[in-house]
């Protein structure tokens, strides 16, 4: 099984791709995913992530089959 990836807007453009797939691990967390897609930079704080299109906070361990989405912080008034 996998986990689905998704990058939107500035962070796709920084990681160079819109969706990826990572064969799934016991113990997989989100900042593994950051870390992996990144090249090991430092997961910023005020990046937005959805599991299951869920907002989350924290570092939760990631289920067989779940899709991870990592969004810039919005901005706007």
């Amino acid at each position: 099984m996998s986990i689905k990836v998704k990058f939107f807007a500035r962070i796709r453009e920084d990681v160079g791709r819109a969706e990826d797939q990572l064969e799934f691990r016991p113990g997989l967390k989100v900042s593994d995913i950051w870390a992996w897609a990144s090249g090991a930079a430092e997961m910023p704080a005020s990046m937005l992530v959805a599991v299951n299109m869920e907002h989350v906070k924290g570092d939760p361990e990631l289920q067989e089959g779940d899709e991870v989405a990592f969004f810039p912080p919005v901005t706007g008034g």
